[in-house]
């Protein structure tokens, strides 16, 4: 039982007794009187005090819920500062990271390769020109050798070459690679990195040979993230030293997905050492054999040179397919050199100048690959031989008559 309830029992318990007293004991009308105006006056008060109780303590009991669910009490005042809740401390998805916290940057793989790590490992190059053999001259998975280019297996052709060329903070190697089919050969300037597990990866292509640029001959990494390259338009071709080609400076990138050229020229255009040489024949006039029943054949040339370059000394090639020489202006002869099928060396001939040759041989009819050719080409003056692949009309077939 509450106390609330004790508080009620006891309030009806002395209303009852008051009753009764008077009843034992009679006191007259105007005692009645008064015990019923006492009475009336108690059970305002007991009501009140009931309804105000009623009221008060599920307040209190409130109270008390919210104390025991609330904060601690307050502590006693010592004279000491009371703490200051604490902060709490943000979470982990709101939090700002200090510049001690913060997670750095992770750094480029470092991309210097040695020779001996490069041919240890597989890379893969650019495609190959069409001509090249696909067997040997291969651009997935390749097995690379070192140089020189002695037969059909991409190599590594002289040193490497290392820089930054992505602008990473890393360095890259560079390395000439080539490949050999027969007497020519194709190469390709190659960018090598590493990935993130160290792995080497090829970068791309600098450059590569092509129709027009047939050679690179020299690179070199500049400071500034820049991969300068030789590159000539001819190529040496079956060991002959003599041969001259055009050669230029030019100056390739990275440009965030391949390279490119960024400097130099971007043609050769026409060589300004050559000149244009065309070359018109008679018929070739075969006489009677002789007692061994050997016979003997002439025929009489024009050269003309159209400029723009005086040709110090004119050279004809190709007698192989007409017989030995015998005589009329190849008894001038300078010597006859071996140029694939020889030649014979004469006279120079300035820009806008004709001459009038006739060559005699010692006839020998031509099998089954065609008439006897005859074609004229361009020496310097210390009689080293220039290249004739730019010129046209340089070649004639000949007639035989007799």
């Amino acid at each position: 039982m509450t106390d609330f309830d004790d508080m009620l029992v006891s309030g009806e318990f002395a209303a009852y007794r008051e009753a009764l007293t008077p009843a034992v004991h009679p006191a007259g009308p105007a005692a009645v009187r008064t015990t019923v105006r006492r009475r009336r006056r108690r059970a305002v008060v007991v009501t009140a005090a009931a309804v105000v109780l009623a009221v008060a303590v599920p307040v209190g009991a409130n109270a008390a819920l919210d104390r025991r669910s609330g904060p601690p009490p307050a502590p006693a005042q010592t004279g000491e500062p009371t703490p200051s809740p604490a902060t709490p401390a943000p979470s982990p998805s709101t939090a700002s990271p200090t510049p001690s916290t913060a997670s750095p940057t992770p750094a480029a793989p470092d991309g210097r390769i040695s020779r001996a790590q490069l041919l240890a490992t597989r890379v893969d190059l650019a495609v190959w020109p069409g001509e090249m053999p696909p067997t040997t001259c291969t651009s997935k998975d390749v097995r690379l050798r070192t140089g020189p280019l002695n037969e059909s297996l991409p190599a590594v052709l002289g040193d490497l070459a290392y820089g930054d060329l992505d602008d990473d903070g890393a360095t890259e190697t560079v390395a000439l690679v080539g490949c050999r089919y027969g007497e020519a050969s194709e190469k390709q300037l190659v960018a090598f990195d590493r990935d993130g597990a160290g792995r080497i990866v090829t970068m791309g292509r600098v450059v590569g040979t092509r129709d027009g640029m047939e050679d690179i001959t020299a690179f070199s990494v500049e400071s500034d993230r820049q991969v300068r390259v030789h590159v000539a338009d001819i190529q040496p071709c079956c060991s002959t030293p003599s041969w001259a080609p055009q050669r230029q400076w030019r100056t390739y990138a990275w440009i965030g997905d391949r390279f490119d050229q960024t400097a130099g020229p971007t043609k050769f255009g026409v060589d300004p050492r050559l000149t244009d040489l065309t070359l018109t024949a008679g018929d070739l006039v075969v006489g009677p054999p002789d007692a061994t029943g050997k016979r003997t054949g002439s025929v009489t040339v024009i050269v003309v040179n159209k400029g723009p370059v005086d040709v110090p000394l004119l050279g004809f090639s190709d007698f192989y397919s007409i017989g030995e020489p015998a005589g009329g202006d190849l008894a001038r002869c300078r010597e006859v050199r071996s140029e694939g099928s020889g030649a014979c060396v004469l006279d120079g001939l300035p820009a806008g100048k004709r001459k009038t040759y006739t060559f005699t041989f010692r006839y020998d009819p031509p099998g089954i690959g065609g008439p006897p050719t005859l074609s004229v080409i361009h020496y310097d003056s210390q009689e080293r031989y220039w290249s004739d692949l730019k010129w046209k009309d340089n070649q004639v077939d000949l007639k035989t008559v007799g």
